[in-house]
């Protein structure tokens, strides 16, 4: 008798080897069996035309304050993700002294994009060091599970305080200090450390984040924090300015730490090759023996430009400052008004907002939303190129498509990984076998980006629906985002549908998977907004042998906890 048994379907379970038809037998939080069960469970689910995979191992996720107030890890936990990992980007909410509270929410609010209010509220900040953070996450159920990272930013203010915050350099004691919290956070259940160096992130107020520029001396301490613990991983963002200069660091903390290290890679439109140039040298520090991966996104980094939301094309223009913190029904009726619509298209913009600016005559990247949003879309149906046949201004299809659905609806804006106008350049990083899927930034970006929907966009575009150039395979797919990435982290307990494993399911009807269009939801604390997406298809998500989700509708299950470290393989595999 087992306590939950899966029947007849189609398992595709995380190795890349063929999908083939069977059951899966559950007893408490792990698989027993799998094939042909002769047993009888508790409870059975006919799995007959449904596809039965791991639950998705997201690495790259940013709830680290969601998951001290919340039990639901959502939109994460929606969509069929059973673990995910926090702390990424160098940025965080511990170790932390009461003074520079209000410093990793401005840092936190600026680079990810999570509104201030909402962490102000929702933080209780019951904790001090790495470790006690870790104790209030634990403290609270989840509906998954949950591994966290040291963030960089979080530690060298602590070590450092105002100078840490302003980028002075670390003196020797602070870099032993900055060594010793690491390996004191690893041996406590801390999964790894992360780190940005990017001129992209930046805080609320507009400087650059305390890590940017960090010295060799002070990364190598860090790098030998990791070798003290004998344990963790790395996670790096980078702009790879110098690429020569940043390269051999990341190859000589990789060496020192003697750790897994996996730094973001993606295509910029400034810097088009460089993915080329970073992928080269990726393959030949793994041939030299380097445990070195690159997190890429499936497709493109997507902007949702919006009323409800952080950006938009007229943000910058001097008239819509006077509506900008109107109720959205008051903008719109305000935006209705032909005046004012001819005098925002007539502006120039403010020169304070460069990014908004940089996207705003873009038009050849601005695409509209029908009934469900296509990652994929071609430029003939861009923004510019409608505005050419129809002999119109771009801002006047721009500012008519912002209005419609009473100022609900979205364009969608390709910022990274569409240079060319398609997803060549991605399929191409995704396939390299030195990469890993991530960037799904889950929790993070929630004013203009929700891209948290990636796993199930892996499976429907590239596995089944793209029309623009060649598919993948569906079972090789899969492990990406299960095996691999669970692997990646050293959480080898999941990702894999076999005996021992952790009973994390997919049930999916693979015909009937779909992606709705981003909506904003206003359920964060202080009723904060946030980008959220739903999805048809997901039959049913179990985590750990228990069913949370149901036809896309959550069950009173809360199984989930914090992973604390390295997770062996199970002795039956």
């Amino acid at each position: 008798m087992y306590d939950l048994v899966l029947r007849g379907g189609l398992i595709v379970d995380g190795s890349g080897e063929v999908p083939y038809v069977g059951d899966v037998a559950i007893s408490g939080e792990r698989i027993v069996a799998v094939g042909e069960v002769v047993g009888t469970g508790q409870r059975e689910i006919d799995a007959r035309g449904l596809m039965v995979t791991p639950g998705w191992v997201d690495i790259h996720t940013h709830y680290d304050g969601q998951i001290t107030w919340d039990s639901r890890v959502t939109p994460s936990s929606t969509l069929g993700a059973t673990t995910v990992v926090v702390g990424n980007c160098g940025v965080g909410f511990a170790p932390v002294r009461p003074q520079d509270h209000d410093t990793l929410i401005r840092l936190m609010e600026g680079v990810e994009d999570i509104p201030g209010a909402a962490l102000h509220e929702g933080l209780s900040w019951k904790w001090e060091s790495f470790g006690d953070y870790m104790d209030a996450v634990e403290r609270l159920p989840h509906d998954i599970d949950v591994a966290v990272q040291v963030p960089h930013g979080a530690l060298r203010v602590y070590v450092m305080g105002a100078r840490g915050a302003n980028r002075d350099p670390a003196t020797p004691q602070e870099n032993a200090a900055m060594r010793s919290l690491t390996a004191e956070a690893i041996r406590a259940g801390a999964i790894g450390f992360s780190t940005t160096r990017t001129m992209v992130h930046r805080t609320a107020d507009g400087d650059l984040t305390p890590t940017v520029g960090a010295a060799r001396a002070e990364m190598e301490a860090i790098a030998h924090g990791l070798a003290d613990a004998g344990a963790g991983v790395f996670q790096w963002v980078s702009d790879f300015r110098d690429m020569d200069e940043e390269f051999t660091l990341v190859r000589d903390l990789t060496t020192i730490s003697g750790r897994p290290l996996s730094f973001t890679m993606v295509q910029a439109d400034v810097i088009p090759n460089q993915w080329r140039e970073l992928s080269r040298r990726l393959d030949q520090a793994v041939a030299d023996g380097l445990p070195l991966k690159a997190q890429v996104a499936g497709r493109p980094v997507g902007l949702m430009l919006g009323l409800q939301g952080s950006v938009h094309p007229f943000v910058s223009r001097p008239s819509y400052q006077a509506i900008a913190g109107l109720p959205l029904a008051e903008k719109v009726a305000a935006l209705r008004d032909p005046e004012l619509r001819r005098a925002l298209i007539a502006e120039e913009p403010l020169p304070d907002h460069p990014f908004v600016n940089s996207l705003a005559g873009a038009y050849h990247k601005m695409f509209l939303i029908g009934d469900r949003v296509d990652y994929e879309p071609s430029p003939e149906d861009s923004i510019a190129a409608i505005a050419e046949r129809q002999g119109v201004n771009p801002d006047e299809l721009v500012y008519d498509a912002l209005l419609a659905d009473e100022g609900h609806a979205f364009l969608f804006f390709p910022m990274h990984n569409y240079t060319e106008g398609d997803l060549e350049n991605v399929r191409q990083m995704i396939t390299n076998p030195n990469t890993l899927a991530g960037l799904s930034d889950g929790g993070a970006h929630v004013g203009a980006i929700c891209d948290v929907s990636l796993p199930t966009f892996m499976l429907t575009h590239w596995c089944r629906d793209r029309s623009r150039g060649p598919l993948l395979d569906l079972a090789e797919t899969v492990r990406q985002q299960t095996l691999d990435t669970a692997r990646a982290v050293g959480l080898d307990d999941r990702g894999l549908l076999a005996p021992g494993y952790l009973a994390d399911v997919n049930l999916i009807d693979f015909d009937r998977l779909e992606l709705g269009k981003p909506y904003m939801a206003y359920d964060l604390p202080t009723g904060a907004r946030r980008l959220m997406q739903n999805a048809e298809g997901y039959v049913a998500t179990i985590k750990s042998g228990q069913v949370i989700y149901a036809d896309g509708k959550p069950t009173e299950a809360l199984p989930g906890k914090l992973v604390r470290g390295h997770q062996r393989q199970p002795v039956a595999a």
